[in-house]
């Protein structure tokens, strides 16, 4: 347990950041599987994909994953829906 006061608030903060954090890429965890399951079910994988893409743009924005990481699951999702259709 730290006893400097700057460090105390920086612990709550961390603490703060990783939940929400960890929320935001369980979302994305689940947009990829909805677009994968709109994939096996033949409908609807366009719009779930587009959500996906919105999700991972914002997670971008926020500083939660870098440009690059959200370009290439981006990339791999829309893979995906094209070889689908």
């Amino acid at each position: 347990m730290a006893n400097i006061k700057s460090q105390i608030k920086r612990n709550r903060q961390n603490e703060t950041r990783r939940q929400r954090n960890r929320a935001v890429t369980t979302e994305l965890k689940t947009r990829s599987k909805n677009v994968e399951t709109a994939i096996e079910a033949g409908e609807g994988s366009e719009e779930a994909y587009r959500l996906a893409q919105k999700r991972l743009d914002m997670a971008v924005s926020n500083g939660v994953m870098h440009k690059n990481t959200a370009a290439r699951r981006k990339a791999r999702l829309a893979r995906k829906v094209n070889e689908a259709n």
